[in-house]
């Protein structure tokens, strides 16, 4: 197992809840959550029991139809499993729960009587099909998982000193030189080709072989595509995600709905971007009308982005249809000779970092109203109670006009303002100007 940073969560929600909350740890399917969950139960408690629905026997299914007799329960479960449970000391692990909605509504139940920990695992959890016609527990603490970060990718690679500099620098401000920026950023690119999907890690480590690192993520986009053909069998959803890195290239002002489904509008087709955003495969942008400290209050939930949940996954979709050889991104990426229309790459891993970091993703666009021109905005951070701009460039060039419009219009709200490059760190007036790698630490 890969070292993640969710485990120490796990930690401290078992250090402070006690036993009086079950844990529900939601995210993308293939991001590991099974194996870290697993991993904890091993290590954290005398024994665990590990359930997962996806396999499990319909004699265990039909446990949960009937929570009146928790002895006879847990009699049956150490007798199914052939492991056996301490009082306080032994954790059952719900895996893939939103196959059987029952059990997680049994959680209520099973937190009450205190015996034992519960920590629930699933992908398209909250998607209303899959508990309507269930009590959903209050005892429930949710923790979002991501795919792996960048700092938990140097360490899958070996590298555990790199990142605590790079946090340095930044909080000190200072750059860290030409040789050590070109490296860095080069193991970057390298991370955000191969990707934050555990197996794509593995894959890239074992073999040195973007091939079959391309086979493993085309493997993932291939099991969302099922999951969004269970909840949507219009295939409309599928569709809106395969558009994505097409609806990006356009570098307009929102997600097009009506240009990937002839005469649909995004009105149409808002609970369905919603289960993609709960399903955690994608992450979705919201236009904030009125940019202030409050954003999500004046968010318009008809103008949207959608980014997807992790670059590597997005590198293979954008080529997903072709062979491996036609995709010249991994040369191009690799080789730092990125063309500016492919930078929406940057814009992805730094959505994709924000979101991790426990922010949610604004953007703003202003038109300019004589050359009709749209200044954007790419994100948007609420800090106490001002904003952070952010804008995102694919090259080294400084350039922000985009800033210094939203900065005439909206000084008064603004805390500090950012632009993330490729260059190294360096200030331009009030502007902090952070090589992208340095994403993570806003």
């Amino acid at each position: 197992m890969f070292r993640r940073k969710i485990y120490e969560k796990l930690l401290e929600w078992k250090k402070t809840s006690n036993g009086k909350t079950a844990l529900l740890v939601e995210g993308a399917r293939r991001i590991g959550k099974s194996t870290v969950v697993e991993a904890f139960g091993k290590n954290e408690y005398k024994t665990y029991i590990l359930i997962d629905f996806s396999i499990a026997s319909t004699t265990v299914k039909r446990l949960f139809e009937d929570m009146s007799d928790l002895d006879y329960f847990f009699l049956q479960l150490q007798l199914q499993y052939k492991t056996d449970l301490y009082e306080r000391d032994s954790l059952i692990i719900l895996d893939e729960i939103q196959l059987c909605p029952l059990a997680r509504q049994a959680v209520k139940a099973l937190v009450k009587d205190y015996r034992y920990d519960y920590i629930e695992t699933g992908s398209l959890i909250s998607i209303r099909k899959n508990v309507k016609d269930i009590l959903i527990p209050s005892e429930e603490r949710k923790l979002n998982m991501y795919p792996m970060d960048y700092e938990e990718f140097m360490w899958a690679t070996g590298d555990q000193t790199t990142n605590a500099l790079l946090r340095k620098c930044f909080e000190s401000g200072k750059a860290l030189g030409d040789s050590a920026h070109r490296k860095i950023l080069r193991d970057f690119r390298l991370y955000m080709l191969v990707g934050g999907m555990p197996q794509a890690v593995n894959e890239y480590i074992e073999t040195n072989n973007f091939r079959r690192v391309d086979e493993v993520k085309r493997d993932i986009l291939n099991l969302y595509k099922e999951d969004f053909m269970k909840i949507d069998s219009t295939g409309k959803t599928s569709l809106l995600f395969d558009a994505i890195p097409a609806e990006l290239n356009k570098n307009a002002s929102r997600y097009q709905v009506s240009s990937v489904i002839e005469g649909v509008r995004a009105d149409s087709v808002l609970e369905l971007i919603a289960q993609m955003k709960e399903s955690r495969t994608v992450l979705v942008a919201y236009h904030a009308n009125d940019p202030n400290a409050g954003l999500s209050s004046n968010m318009d939930l008809g103008k949207f982005k959608i980014f997807m949940c992790d670059t590597g996954l997005f590198v293979t979709q954008m080529f997903r249809d072709r062979e491996f050889t036609e995709n010249v991104i991994y040369d191009k990426l690799l080789n730092d000779k990125l063309s500016g229309n492919l930078g929406y790459l940057y814009e992805n891993i730094v959505a994709q970092t924000l979101a991790a970091n426990g922010h949610g993703l604004y953007y703003h666009t202003i038109m300019n109203p004589v050359s009709r021109h749209n200044y954007e905005i790419d994100f948007l951070l609420a800090e106490k109670n001002k904003i952070c701009p952010v804008e995102v460039k694919s090259s080294n060039y400084k350039a922000h006009k985009s800033l210094d419009v939203f900065t005439d219009k909206f000084s008064g709200r603004i805390m500090q303002r950012y632009l993330i490059y490729t260059k190294d760190y360096t200030k331009d007036a009030d502007i902090e100007c952070l090589p992208v790698y340095m994403t993570q630490f806003l």
